[in-house]
């Protein structure tokens, strides 16, 4: 039978790539294929595995809490709460010229930020993309690489037309730095990741190419914060920093339920996720709802059923067997798929994995994108609870900014979080309310940058 088209057309993916689809007018019986009752019974078991209870979210932020306190006190706890250093909340007056460095999995960003005062500011930007080699070379090359583009920077930015800089004799210019990786902080302008002071490394850097810029600003790519009392930070209670002061910590809260795997919901899935990664035992929290992950999760549970003969019988598959070919874009589309016969899902599977699907297995993989999704933004949700039940912040209510690719891309993912938060804490949990927080390694850093600046100046705990 000569397949014919019912429904045609193309989308383009969050890479960049064209992807084209086709429906077939027959019902694809020239290969076997699982019932729409044999899908359905799957489905339910999977409900079963992926869906968190009311119950459970509240269990699960009673365990978070206490970590978080735990981490406040003692230093080296598997959720570390690192102390950051920057002192209380910008007042929206922050005014001048500041640099921003944000340094990435795969970019290097390289932005002049210009803060107006009243809330405003203007930025000028230039992305560098890492190459495999740089990512992998030796520590010290890779801030030289980073001192090289800082420097171009500089001066493309701070050149008249005259070709002489703009910049005063020994005027430096304030740099505010986020490495995206885990690092533990002694003071501002310090970073510690795997014994290597990467600030370090990078002032190193600076000097080597004569860069007109104070490093005064060490961010951490993480994955919460909040500004902590002083006083409930017991680990830096010999700095004879005020307690009535508040700073920013950075929970690094992806280590929640690391190595001893006792209070989240992990299924064999998730097992596996852990055991073949780079780091078996750690990061348990963030290897479930990062989207790094959640595309992997959803490709285990396809090769299961396919090696147990429900999915793609007499089809190749083996494109369907390296491990994280399926990319949580995938899921996102998926669920965003508008059309009656799943056209968006039809296209991924043909195109990137060349098999055919029936509208009965669509729509089952649908619905365990959904199981997934949901349970990464119940699961943020919990630890969202724990900040605001630990600080007490239910009843007036507060803001939480939130980013990245989840947040602001992947279909209900920000209205799941806000069902979470009503579960966790009933009607009240209402008053939790989340909003895109726009640019924070760029622009935040540079915030950060200007408030150390007027904090160094006035002379507070300069050596912090």
């Amino acid at each position: 039978m000569v397949a014919s088209r019912r429904g045609s057309g193309s989308i383009t993916l969050p890479s960049g790539q064209t992807m084209a689809f086709h429906t077939r007018t027959h019902q694809e019986e020239d290969l076997p294929h699982a019932t729409k009752k044999t899908m359905a019974d799957h489905l339910r078991k999977y409900e079963s595995l992926f869906t968190l209870t009311p119950q459970r979210m509240r269990m699960i932020v009673e365990a978070f809490k206490d970590t978080l306190e735990l981490g406040l006190q003692k230093h080296k706890q598997i959720v570390p709460m690192i102390p950051t250093f920057v002192f209380g909340w910008p007042s929206g007056k922050e005014s001048g010229d500041f640099l921003a460095l944000d340094l990435g999995g795969t970019n290097l960003r390289v932005c002049l930020v210009t803060l107006q005062g009243d809330g405003k500011f203007e930025i000028t930007q230039t992305k560098y993309r890492l190459t495999e080699e740089q990512k992998q070379d030796e520590g010290q090359k890779l801030f030289d690489f980073c001192a090289e583009c800082l420097k171009t920077f500089v001066e493309t930015n701070f050149t008249g037309d005259d070709g002489k800089s703009l910049l005063k004799p020994g005027e430096m210019l304030p740099l505010g730095f986020t490495f995206s990786y885990p690092c533990t902080q002694e003071r501002i302008d310090h970073g510690v990741l795997i014994r290597q002071d990467v600030a370090a490394m990078f002032r190193q850097s600076i000097e080597k190419y004569n860069i007109p810029v104070i490093a005064v600003i060490f961010g951490t790519g993480c994955n919460a914060a909040y500004m902590e009392d002083v006083k409930n930070i017991d680990k830096i209670k010999e700095l004879g920093i005020d307690e009535k002061a508040q700073m920013a910590i950075n929970c690094e809260w992806g280590a929640f339920d690391s190595f001893e795997h006792e209070h989240l919901p992990r299924t064999k899935y998730d097992a596996i996720v852990d055991d073949t990664s780079n780091k078996p035992g750690e990061q348990a929290f963030e290897k479930l709802i990062s989207g790094r992950y959640l595309g992997e999760i959803l490709r285990l549970v396809i090769v299961e059923l396919i090696d147990e003969g429900v999915l793609f019988l007499g089809q190749k598959t083996d494109k369907l067997e390296v491990p994280y070919v399926f990319e949580t874009a995938f899921l996102s589309l998926m669920e965003s798929d508008p059309t009656d016969e799943l056209l968006m899902i039809i296209g991924i599977f043909t195109h990137f994995f060349a098999v055919e699907t029936t509208l009965a297995e669509r729509q089952f993989f649908r619905a365990l994108a959904m199981l997934i999704g949901r349970r990464a933004a119940r699961l943020s949700a919990c630890g969202i609870a724990a900040i605001v039940s630990k600080m007490g912040y239910l009843e007036e209510g507060c803001q939480v900014g939130a980013d990245g690719s989840l947040y602001n891309k992947y279909p209900g993912f920000a209205d799941r979080v806000h069902e979470g938060l009503i579960d966790v804490f009933g009607e009240k949990g209402r008053n939790i309310v989340t909003h895109h927080a726009e640019d924070g390694s760029g622009v935040g850093s540079a915030i950060i940058a200007a408030m150390t600046k007027v904090r160094r100046d006035a002379g507070l705990y300069p050596n912090v």
